[in-house]
């Protein structure tokens, strides 16, 4: 199982969410941690950046890259559809 860290502005996006969506949003990660690779979660690998990875929850999603030196998945950016990729 991975460990999951976030940045500090997917902390504040997770704050802000009404608690249906952050209730959601932790039961993803939660699955994502337990196999990142698995397709049980909506993910894309980026196509600019190797490593890095997009999860989609509804029309909001959030970048991540995997370090396998640490068994970690770190999240360090989420936003709505439209904006997450400025």
């Amino acid at each position: 199982m991975y460990r999951l860290e976030t940045s500090k502005d997917v902390d504040k996006f997770l704050e802000k969410a009404v608690p249906k969506l952050r209730n959601r949003v932790l039961e993803v990660f939660e699955e994502l941690c337990n196999d990142p690779f698995s397709n049980a979660v909506d993910t894309k690998s980026m196509v600019n950046k190797k490593g890095h990875f997009r999860l989609r929850v509804g029309k909001y999603r959030f970048l991540y890259t995997i370090i396998e030196d640490e068994i970690l998945v770190y999240v360090y950016k989420a936003d709505s559809r439209g904006d997450i990729y400025k």
